[in-house]
């Protein structure tokens, strides 16, 4: 299968945004609010996991054993969306008496 050399741009270009946007969330990592660095740490997680994909897409475009980086990526992604869902539906719940 011929890919196109401008989706296997965009796809890097990506990655490269995706890495940039990593050094925010380890210097939250660092902060003294320990609810702030819980959400980092599900932040990083999240940015991991979609790095993990968005390399293995050219990587499993050009070459078909790279398809367990994109299985990896999303079994990364999938706790640390679930643990965002299910704080922001705790923070949505109306509290008690």
């Amino acid at each position: 299968m011929d890919i196109p050399v401008w989706l296997v741009w965009i796809i890097l270009g990506l990655v490269v945004l995706q890495t940039v946007a990593l050094v925010p969330l380890i210097r939250r990592l660092r902060s003294a609010d320990s609810a702030v660095r819980s959400e980092a740490r599900l932040a990083l997680l999240d940015s991991v996991g979609n790095l993990l994909i968005l390399g293995s897409l050219p990587l499993t475009l050009l070459a078909d054993s790279w398809f367990w980086l994109t299985l990896a990526g999303l079994a990364v992604v999938a706790p640390a969306m679930t643990a965002k869902g299910v704080r922001l539906l705790r923070a949505r719940r109306p509290p008690t008496a």
